[in-house]
């Protein structure tokens, strides 16, 4: 940066709860843990009670929004989203017990209600939960596939094996013992080839997770992982936070941002320590700390506010 903010009138009282110094970072995901780093607290109990004080929207209120929305107004889009995050929660509660917790659940949902508001045409006479349902559900059952396994499996697979899992579990709980493929196959109108095709390769996948027989403490990743390879995974995430950290930076003020940018080697900025900052701020080392420590708390509300969790982020 080309401009070094000047220092503010006011001083910061110190926090002395938050005593232990963030080291110099070079990464985006470094700041993200920084701002999440918190003692443990129930944090699915706190969401819960957060998002149960909003009150229900009406039909009315929900059109009206929604058509704000439409025009690019960024409050109503969050008071659409977050007057909805209920619904999230009911719909995530029915995939318990499926290898993602609760708030992993959420999370997911919440990501498909941001999606179907983003698609979501108030013209068209549907209420918006109707719509976002759909989202919300194709989120959390892709999550759930790609996160339970190590191998994952392309999104097209996902979705019609999702509709081959819905059918067998409709049949079953309507007295159809053990439903096969020619069963499933009959009640999605599918060829039983491309049923039973998808449900074996849901049986049958391996996990690179299982530990081998030849070694129990290596498991089969382990022992075929190209530790200098770039996975599409890890670089479309890197891209989301980078995404991520622009915007949040944008909601701080010039200094807030100069120094945790500076800090954290943002933005092709060298990482540095409080002391180099306090060298070119002209302030002391306990200021820069106080104003680095202030920037935290503001993003972690902003984080807050969003619903976005450590495990989205990494």
């Amino acid at each position: 940066m080309s401009r070094k903010p000047s220092d503010e009138s006011d001083e910061l009282t110190p926090d002395e709860t938050e005593t232990e110094q963030v080291a110099p970072a070079d990464t985006s995901d470094e700041l993200a843990s920084a701002i999440l780093h918190e003692p443990q607290v129930d944090v699915t109990q706190l969401y819960l009670n957060e998002i149960g004080k909003a009150p229900l929207l009406t039909a009315a209120e929900e059109v009206a929004l929604a058509r704000l929305t439409v025009q690019g107004d960024f409050e109503a889009r969050q008071t659409m989203i977050e007057r909805n995050l209920r619904l999230v929660v009911n719909i995530a509660k029915h995939y318990a017990n499926r290898g993602l917790t609760l708030l992993d659940l959420v999370e997911e949902g919440n990501l498909g209600l941001i999606h179907a508001l983003e698609k979501f045409d108030p013209e068209r006479g549907f209420r918006f939960s109707t719509y976002a349902t759909w989202w919300i559900r194709q989120n959390i059952e892709r999550a759930i596939m790609n996160q339970s396994r190590t191998i994952r499996l392309p999104v097209h697979i996902i979705k019609e094996l999702n509709i081959y899992l819905r059918a067998k579990r409709h049949l079953e709980t309507h007295g159809v013992t053990d439903a096969g493929a020619d069963d499933i196959a009959a009640l999605t109108d599918h060829p039983v080839a491309d049923v039973r095709r998808i449900m074996q390769l849901n049986e049958r996948i391996a996990s690179l997770d299982a530990p081998l027989d030849v070694d129990p403490s290596l498991s089969l990743g382990e022992a075929i992982a190209d530790d200098n390879a770039h996975l599409p995974d890890d670089m479309l995430q890197l891209e989301e936070i980078e995404h991520h950290v622009h915007e949040w930076l944008t909601q701080l003020n010039d200094k807030q941002r100069w120094v945790i940018e500076r800090r954290f080697g943002l933005n092709n900025c060298e990482a540095c320590t409080l002391e180099d900052l306090a060298l070119e701020l002209q302030v002391t080392r306990e200021r820069v700390r106080q104003i680095q420590m202030e920037s935290l708390r503001v993003l972690r509300q902003l984080l807050r506010r969003r619903g976005v969790s450590k495990d989205e982020l990494f």
